[in-house]
């Protein structure tokens, strides 16, 4: 991935550098020591220590602190700055941001990363919200909403309607605080993962991965008999075909899950690496008159991904929504086409 997003930098910069005057060794010395893509990796990946941002002189980072267990030694608790740079602490050291023992040993990581801290950080913050909200219903009950209420009541309300009413049916209210935690979780840190300096939360694929888990450990724990029994003795199979449909089928309950996770972090990531690709462009070509350019271009890719972060918590949501609903639905004997019936609809009307 590297070579790649450094072999298409320089193709895309010959028609600039043919036009310049031959560079001196210390001015090629000083281009080549610029890699976008160790630079774009190290942003949208995760770090024992949170940096804002770098100038000539000084910068602004935030070291986290590092919880690590080595059997035989317990545990150990220090700051991040003390094996920043490179350097070992207690025979501690980070590697491409994994932390080993100097002498080879195990070693269990519970660190807060910078992940990890915004995670508690979003999670806080989706409390505070959601605690105004529901203060509001409360001292407001049967008035029309204000402030934030009236802001998140009607993407509450679309959500039970457009998207849990329809695609679970007379079950949904038992599942709505998944599905608005899921949803809200998601919209939050995509959007936080837009400003300057933020962790790339919805881009990591274990945040992904357990959403994604969430969601199947849901839809199997929800199933009822017909589910299973659409799996196993799928209607109007022929009997010789079972053998080939079961695994098929069952293959099928781990890939839809596995399609939301890499679906949200495909999406997030590249996003990402885009816009960062276009801010790269000013240092490779290093030129006034390609500034503008690949500034507005980043600018524009800035806010199409702010209609993609909702659009992928809307996106996981309802997917989420139509497993569970499959899994939940009360199938008849027309639905299964047993007893000679003409194939009625589902209970209530929707298709997966």
């Amino acid at each position: 991935m590297k070579r790649l997003l450094i072999a298409l930098f320089c193709i895309l910069s010959l028609p600039v550098f043919a036009n310049e005057p031959a560079a001196t060794q210390a001015e090629a010395t000083e281009k080549e020591a610029f890699n976008p893509g160790e630079m774009i990796l190290h942003h949208i990946g995760d770090s024992h220590e949170w940096h804002w941002f770098s100038t000539d002189n000084n910068h602004l980072t935030t070291y986290l602190p590092i919880i690590a267990y080595r059997p035989g030694q317990g545990l150990t608790v220090f700051s991040s700055k003390r094996i920043a740079e490179g350097e070992a602490y207690e025979g501690l050291k980070l590697e491409h941001e994994h932390l080993v023992a100097e002498d080879g040993g195990k070693v269990y990581d519970f660190s807060l990363t910078k992940n990890a801290f915004a995670l508690l950080l979003s999670s806080i913050m989706m409390l505070v919200v959601f605690s105004i909200v529901a203060n509001g219903y409360k001292k407001r009950q049967g008035s029309a909403p204000k402030g934030l209420q009236s802001f998140m009541e009607p993407i509450i309300m679309f959500i039970r309607d457009e998207i849990a009413k329809k695609s679970i049916g007379p079950k949904y209210e038992r599942y709505m605080p998944y599905l608005l935690t899921v949803f809200f979780f998601i919209w939050f840190n995509n959007l936080l993962g837009l400003t300057p300096g933020a962790a790339n939360l919805t881009g990591n694929i274990a945040v992904t991965l357990t959403l994604a888990m969430l969601t199947l450990l849901i839809t199997l724990f929800s199933s009822n008999k017909y589910y299973w029994g659409h799996i196993f003795a799928t209607p109007g199979v022929p009997m010789w075909l079972r053998p080939i449909m079961i695994p098929v089928e069952l293959i099928g309950v781990i890939t839809k899950p596995f399609s939301l996770m890499v679906r949200l972090f495909a999406n997030i990531t590249a996003g990402h690496i885009v816009i960062l690709s276009f801010i790269s462009l000013i240092f490779i070509f290093r030129s006034i008159a390609v500034a503008p350019v690949s500034l507005a271009f980043g600018l524009f890719i800035n806010v199409l991904e702010l209609l993609v972060a909702i659009l992928q918590a809307y996106i996981f949501t309802l997917l989420t929504a139509m497993y569970i609903g499959g899994a939940v639905e009360e199938h008849h004997d027309a639905d299964l086409q047993i007893g000679g019936g003409d194939g009625a609809a589902p209970a209530h009307g929707h298709g997966h």
